[in-house]
């Protein structure tokens, strides 16, 4: 079987096929995620806890002081941006929180598959010295 046509019988799967949807699927997720945590979650969390921008929050590892995080930033000075990585945190959260109920809901929706019969149970043990009884007097 040559290179190209075991890519064909690979690539054909449903599996593979299955799983570039989710991928593409699951980036859209990603970015309306990154939206609603960026644009609603952390400007009202913000907001509860005094007004503070989450991501305008960093800690100047330089020796000069910056008014903004844009100036900073212009400036090439090194810094550690605290505030972006709690929205990242936020985000991951409301991913993990939203895979978490998906899968759930999937394995719930999943039919059970049928029990195997039980294997009949062996017989009691009067039952079998009976039998053998009946077995020896036939003879």
């Amino acid at each position: 079987m040559s290179f190209i046509s075991e890519f064909k019988e690979f690539a054909i799967k449903g599996n593979v096929i299955d799983l570039a949807v989710g991928v593409i699927i699951g980036g859209a997720f990603g970015k309306i995620v990154d939206s609603f945590v960026k644009d609603i979650v952390m400007p009202m969390v913000g907001q509860l806890v005094g007004g503070v921008d989450f991501k305008q929050l960093y800690l100047n590892l330089g020796d000069r002081t910056f008014a903004t995080l844009e100036l900073a930033e212009k400036a090439g000075a090194p810094l550690i941006k605290y505030g972006a990585f709690i929205n990242t945190v936020v985000d991951f959260t409301i991913v993990a929180l939203a895979i978490f109920v998906a899968v759930k809901a999937i394995n719930k929706m999943k039919k059970e598959a049928p029990a195997a019969p039980a294997a009949p149970a062996e017989p009691a043990e009067e039952i079998v010295l009976l039998r053998q009884i009946r077995d020896s007097l036939k003879k």
